[in-house]
């Protein structure tokens, strides 16, 4: 391995370890740290990989309009959520919740897990954080058992997020080349059904690992949030715990095998959601005791809450349990209707796009698709709720007037943490002849793998998510890299291609701007790598158990397959 190359690789890591020193070392709020790291990043790029500066500039350009977009959906989940505090319906919806479980457990199993994966089937980008969150956090759930449990669940159903994005755009569009067109066609596959085996490979492995993530949401957040810190309260409810992760993934895998990419996530988690409601209210799987339950909040530390107050309001007379739903049904619904391609909606509202092309006479372009975005279904819905919900007018101004008033602190965090990411992965245009610095690092890992590569192809695909804030995007960089990895050491495309999908959907529970944008929408600020500490643990987890699987499945299970 020569020099330059071992220069390169550790260059290129720089802006990882940055990010990582200042948030989780230092213990830096992310709106003091990405900007810092944003200028590291910048000046390894202008100066090592002698990107030229024009094209920097606008890399972060476009950086800062996708940052808009995920502004655009964390300022419509907390307008919603503000809408139903101010209409009473968050009261009553907690009251729901607390009529089928008051144990805690049980509630972030439903709401997190189940509720979070179908919404994750329908939108994808994050939505689940913008949807499940704020409505723990009107539970009683302390802000950061909040988003603590809404990142980890962004994890099995995130490969299939978005009606199947991450596999029919990231994967599709990165292996689209000569090279893997006529291989697969001299093994007998149309490049459609190739597609969807790789969500075959996708499915089983993530599967096997996911079942056991409601359990270990369970122990973090008895371990963390208890009056005992201990995991054995967690683990106390492990048969309803299980029971809930197979409620999922058995639906999951089934749905990847014999319907494609489109379907796992969305209807396994509306299947599970049935299911395990039913069993709940049966009495099925619970644990014997007191049902479990948070401190007294006046004994909460003051790391747990965030700015939006806690408080759920009174109920009121008129407001029903279906009244108070039926906005976050509404959401469901829509979400799935605009985002099925075998419908007319999501063709007329892509249609509406503004963006820049050739931002700065680059190569670079970037859109925004206002109609698309779930931020823009999250306000239409809050409008709606305030009719059916017959709220004032100064109600419905207050709850749009404290989300404005929440978006500054998120804001300086997102502009700079998704800049940096823009240029660590735009990198490839430059004088110097390396490739992008991702694709260098990722070069660097595989040289020393070798064989042991099915182990480490996860992990690739979480760096790339992590860096990137995207499964698409991971699998979009990494795809066709795993590929020629995958031919060169003689082990199975399709395994190594479903650990990259899955390792990509795992670096989800501590990517940045994925973290920013969800303690933004329960008001939690400057926590950032308090939350990435946490959720690296599931995180580390997932990626090791399906490294484990992937040198069982490319040696031993299916060592012939394509």
């Amino acid at each position: 391995m020569d020099t330059l190359f071992g220069l390169s690789a550790c260059i290129a890591v720089l802006p990882i370890l940055a990010v990582m020193f200042f948030l989780v070392v230092l213990r830096w709020p992310a709106t003091r740290a990405m900007p810092v790291a944003y200028v590291m990043t910048l000046a390894s790029a202008l100066w090592f990989w002698k990107v030229p500066w024009v094209h920097a500039m606008a890399a972060t350009f476009r950086g800062w309009i996708i940052a808009g977009t995920l502004l655009w959906i964390v300022f419509g989940a907390i307008v919603l959520l503000f809408t139903l505090r101010e209409s009473g319906a968050v009261a009553t919806i907690r009251r729901g919740f607390m009529d089928v479980s008051r144990d805690r457990r049980v509630q972030v199993i439903i709401v997190a897990w189940l509720f979070g994966s179908f919404i994750e089937g329908a939108a994808g980008f994050g939505t689940p954080a913008a949807v499940a969150g704020p409505l723990l956090l009107a539970l009683g759930f302390p802000a950061l058992a909040a988003v603590m449990t809404t990142l980890i669940i962004q994890s099995t159903p995130v490969s299939f997020g978005a009606v199947g994005t991450p596999i029919l755009v990231g994967m599709a569009e990165s292996l689209n080349v000569a090279q893997v067109e006529e291989a697969i066609a001299a093994a007998g596959m149309t490049y459609p059904d190739f597609i969807n085996r790789i969500g075959v490979f996708t499915a089983i492995p993530h599967a096997i690992v996911g079942t056991f993530i409601p359990l270990i949401i369970c122990c973090m957040m008895t371990r963390f949030f208890g009056t005992n810190r201990t995991f054995r309260e967690g683990l106390a409810i492990w048969k309803l715990a299980i029971f809930g992760g197979l409620c999922f993934t058995i639906p999951y895998v089934l749905f990847g095998v014999f319907l494609g990419p489109e379907f796992p996530s969305l209807l396994g988690g509306l299947i599970g959601l049935f299911l395990m409601i039913t069993a709940v209210r049966k009495g099925l799987f619970l644990p014997e005791g007191e049902p479990w339950e948070f401190p007294p909040e006046k004994d909460w530390e003051a790391d747990w809450k965030g700015v939006i107050r806690s408080d759920v309001g009174e109920e009121r007379s008129h407001m029903t349990l279906v009244r108070a739903w039926f906005p976050y049904v509404l959401v469901a619904v829509l979400l799935v209707l605009t985002r099925l391609p075998s419908l007319p909606l999501k063709e007329l509202l892509t249609s509406v796009q503004f963006g820049w092309t050739n931002i700065l006479g680059t190569p670079l372009s970037q859109g925004f698709q206002p109609l698309y975005v779930p931020g823009t279904i999250f306000m239409i819905v809050s409008l709606i709720t305030a009719l059916l919900h017959r709220m004032k007018a100064a109600e419905l101004k207050k709850a749009w007037g404290d989300a404005v008033r929440m978006l500054a602190g998120p804001a300086l965090a997102l502009i700079f943490a998704v800049a940096l990411v823009r240029i660590f992965i735009d990198s490839d245009t430059n004088e110097s002849g390396l490739a992008s610095m991702p694709i260098v690092l990722a070069e660097f890992v595989a040289r020393i793998a070798q064989g042991t590569w099915p182990f480490f192809a996860p992990i690739i695909g979480a760096l790339g998510a992590f860096v990137a804030g995207s499964n698409t995007v991971s699998d979009l960089m990494f795809s066709l890299f795993q590929y020629g990895v995958a031919d060169r050491i003689g082990v199975s495309h399709l395994v190594i291609l479903g650990l990259q999908a899955l390792g990509g959907a795992a670096g989800n529970m501590i990517t940045v701007h994925n973290v920013v944008a969800a303690s933004a929408t329960v008001g939690l600020v400057g926590k950032e790598g308090l939350l990435i500490r946490r959720t690296i643990l599931p995180m580390t987890y997932y990626v090791v158990f399906a490294g484990l699987l992937g040198l069982l499945f490319a040696y031993v299970l299916v060592p012939n397959a394509f």
